[in-house]
This record gives C-alpha cells, structure tokens and sequence, in this order.
C-alpha cells in the first residue's frame, strides 16, 4: 500500500456501517425470500413492498439480491395494448407476497 493511499484511507469517515446483528438478519431474510420465491417461479403474485407499493405479476427470476417480477402495465386512461415489463424488487424491501389464483 503506497503513502497515498493510507493518507485517503485515513481521510476517508465512514458515515454509516451496519451493525452485525441487522447484517445477519437482512442476509436471514433474503436467503428465505429467495427459497420462497425459486419455489414458485412463473406463478401469480402480489407483492407489497416496505413504501407501501402493490404490485402483481409472475415471478420471472429471483437471485441472491432481487425478484425480477413480470409485470403487465395498463393504462386506463389510453386505448393501447397492454405492455410488459419485468420489475426488478430488491429482497429485504419486500413485506408480503400472495400467491395469486391458486
């Protein structure tokens, strides 16, 4: 490590750094969400997130961070097709998640 880069790290203050029970909870929780999820992939859902957004769709993907939801957007307001869009949800923002038309 050069005498620079000591200087910038030293320089450098950490404005937040998480505490390890929260860290292990958040990884707890993505790694439950993401079994969920992986089980039920291409089926119907509603999920609501922590800012209080609903959205439905199938689950398209899911990975270690996001749930990829494929979402059909309509616009009642205009007399166009419906078009589709995949919605990338981070894990741990996510509150529920129903199980649409079973």
């Amino acid at each position: 490590m050069t005498e620079q880069s000591k200087t910038v790290e030293q320089a450098a203050a950490v404005l937040y750094q998480a505490e390890p029970a929260h860290t292990a909870m958040v990884q707890q929780v993505q790694e439950q969400i993401h079994r969920l999820c992986h089980g039920h992939m291409h089926r119907p859902v509603r999920v609501h997130t922590i800012d209080g957004h609903v959205y439905e769709g199938y689950i398209a993907h899911v990975d270690r961070c996001l749930l990829y939801l494929h979402c059909t957007v309509q616009d009642p307001r205009a007399f166009i097709p419906p078009q589709n869009a995949i919605l990338p949800l981070v894990l741990y923002e996510l509150l529920v998640i129903t199980l649409l038309y079973t």
